[in-house]
């Protein structure tokens, strides 16, 4: 018999022999339907895995990323399999087929162009194979087993991958009916599994993503376990597109993106109201939390990037200059001209914490293909600061972060959960100090009853951080929020304050956004709000549109009253016909549509129309306008 420790603790006694989806069986039947694969002492497997001692097992359903993960790396083997039945074994030559976030794909080396009409019919042969219910069964081989193997079916791709392969590697393939690939897996008991199915494009890659290789064609794909979870998830997408930020940061004339920059956006006169009320917002909320404002250079010598360690960890991200024969660097974070700051003066522990905030525009090099609208840049804003503070400020300083953050995000109307990301391969210092920062960025989400997930290996090289994933209005995620808890980079700049015993002491300090990008927190709220900025954020707040000429100088009269007051107002004097007007003004999107003709000259009033309703309400002007301020002033979504 063998012990098995499951996740919630609880032990329970199996037979040594018996697999994984068995074990399940003998103690809930419902778990075993839902579940897809497990984990055996961490490592992902498949539930036909046999128990061969005592182990801890972690059973894996959709709701895990390693269960959808499973899940969707079958559904790829589906696709491979499909596409062989339709169009001939002979005819098709596998390459890889992995799953990726929110769904999967396949390259194929096939000389039949595959259109958007061939996606249907593949689909279909998918799901034949699902309703077939055919058993994935895994199969470990020796090397040459499976060269000879892949030899015989003429998969070059599959024999190149396999000699690629260490030499004491484990080989696996997975068959499912007539089908056979090579494979690490895991992958679900059958095909059955994968309930809800659909394939979304064709694209051409490369072999190995060298453009000196043969072009293939990939076909991209999503799989669910509900066909409803699926349907959600397209109108989702459907949705995104319609909110795309580049589509239309064009249409509202927000920002552009030029082959003379590529990476380094252009904002016009109605983006820049945006980005600046987010600055103004930012400069208000941290004035409220006790920070000051710093502002550091742009580039500075090699020796501080050497010095702060981004020389070694960083350099393929940077761009650098020569200036009088010695070597420079554009700086792609801000902390280290922070430090310079701090060690301007000596510090007293009265001092403490001291609070720096930096709107620093930073570069960084970004690989052309993953560049993306405001999203992905090679230069940004970020909205940074750091704070310096002793070794027992640590978790009131980190709940104080927290309590901005909240201010901010509810300020849009965005709610986050938060990951907690731990020591990389590639980092600076000790276990003990990756340790003890790791630990105090814990227990601090616990002492505030924040649930978190933890990333493994995914912190910064000098030190630990949670990262805080906004939720927007369609359900998507974005990370933005960052704190890093940072015990090296003080040792390696040699900062010092002045303790109550009169030494110097050693600070310790935190590295943080809130925004995170300027620029990248444009185009999500852009996405968020589907353009339709709430008024304090809005370009423009008001148009007012007069029914003919006779009534222009009365609304110029209606906008100079308001302008004054710093509400940002236009007149539409065109020659067009007000209803014209009107569903310009909606398509851009405007707050607030006033209408002025004969009844509001005579009555000294104004027609009001707010965006997305149909009626117009006739209002007293200064009964219009102190509402207007009052939500302006309150940030009302």
């Amino acid at each position: 018999m063998a012990n098995i420790t499951l996740k919630d603790g609880a032990v329970r006694e199996v037979a040594e022999g018996t697999t994984v989806l068995d074990f399940v069986k003998s103690f809930s039947n419902s778990l075993a339907k839902k579940a897809l694969a497990c984990k055996i002492d961490g490592e992902t497997k498949d539930l036909m895995t046999v128990i061969d001692g005592n182990h801890q097992v972690e059973i894996l359903t959709f709701e895990d990323e390693d269960g959808r993960w499973a899940l969707r790396h079958s559904a790829s083997h589906i696709l491979a399999q499909a596409v062989k039945r339709l169009y001939g074994d002979k005819n098709v030559k596998l390459a890889i087929g992995p799953a990726i976030d929110n769904g999967f794909y396949y390259d194929f080396d096939m000389d039949h162009q595959l259109s958007t009409e061939d996606l249907a019919k593949i689909e279909k042969e998918m799901k034949k194979i699902v309703k077939e219910n055919l058993a994935i069964v895994r199969k470990e081989v020796t090397r040459q087993e499976a060269l000879d193997f892949f030899n015989a079916e003429g998969e070059s791709y599959k024999v190149e991958l396999i000699n690629d392969l260490p030499e004491d590697a484990m080989i696996t393939m997975y068959s499912q009916g007539e089908f056979t690939d090579l494979c690490a897996g895991p992958h679900v008991v059958s095909t059955g599994k994968v309930k809800a199915i659909k394939l979304q494009s064709v694209a051409g890659a490369y072999w190995h993503g060298s453009e000196k290789n043969k072009m293939l064609q990939r076909v991209y794909g999503t799989a669910f376990e509900k066909q409803a979870d699926l349907d959600a998830y397209l109108k989702m997408l459907e949705e995104a597109a319609k909110r795309d930020h580049r589509k239309l940061g064009k249409e509202l004339d927000l920002f552009s993106l030029h082959e003379e920059g590529p990476g380094f956006p252009f904002f016009h006169p109605n983006g820049m109201v945006i980005r600046n009320e987010l600055i103004n917002y930012w400069r208000e909320v941290h004035r409220q939390f006790g920070y000051q404002e710093i502002k550091t250079p742009m580039i500075m010598n090699r020796k501080l990037w050497e010095t702060s360690g981004h020389w070694d960890h960083y350099k393929e991200n940077m761009y650098f200059t020569k200036i009088d024969g010695e070597d420079y660097a554009i700086k792609p974070m801000n902390c280290p001209g922070g430090m310079l700051v701090y060690l301007t003066q000596q510090h007293s522990y009265r001092d403490l914490p001291l609070r720096l905030g930096e709107l620093g525009l930073v570069h960084r090099h970004e690989l052309s293909g993953a560049l993306h609208g405001l999203m992905r840049v090679r230069n940004f804003t970020q909205d940074d600061a750091h704070i310096f503070m002793l070794p027992s400020q640590i978790e009131d300083e980190i709940q104080r972060v927290i309590d901005l953050f909240d201010k901010v995000y509810s300020t849009f109307g965005l709610t986050y959960h938060a990951e907690l990301s731990t020591r990389p391969e590639d980092s600076m210092g000790s276990d003990e100090v990756w340790e003890t920062a790791t630990n105090a960025l814990r227990n601090a989400l616990e002492h505030r009853g924040l649930k978190y997930v933890i990333n493994e290996g995914d912190g910064a090289f000098y030190g630990p951080k949670i990262d805080f994933h906004l939720t927007d209005s369609i359900g998507r995620t974005w990370q933005c929020g960052t704190i890093q808890l940072d015990m090296l980079m003080p040792e390696k700049f040699d900062l010092t304050y002045i303790g109550e015993d009169g030494q110097k002491h050693r600070p310790v300090m935190i590295h943080r956004v809130v925004y995170g990008s300027i620029e990248r927190f444009i185009g999500i709220l852009i996405e968020n709000y589907a353009g339709a900025f709430p008024v304090w954020l809005a370009p423009v707040q008001v148009k007012i549109l007069p029914i003919s000429d006779k009534y222009v100088d009365y609304a110029y009269e209606i906008k100079r009253k308001m302008f004054d007051l710093g509400i940002r107002v236009e007149v539409d004097d065109r020659n067009e016909k007000i209803g014209y007007k009107i569903r310009e003004a909606q398509v851009k999107k405007v707050p607030y549509s006033i209408i002025v003709g004969e009844s509001e000259l005579e009555n000294k009033n104004i027609s009001v129309r707010k965006r997305r309703e149909k009626d117009t309400v006739t209002m007293d002007t200064d009964e219009f306008i102190n509402n207007l301020l009052e939500e302006i002033k309150t940030k009302a979504q």
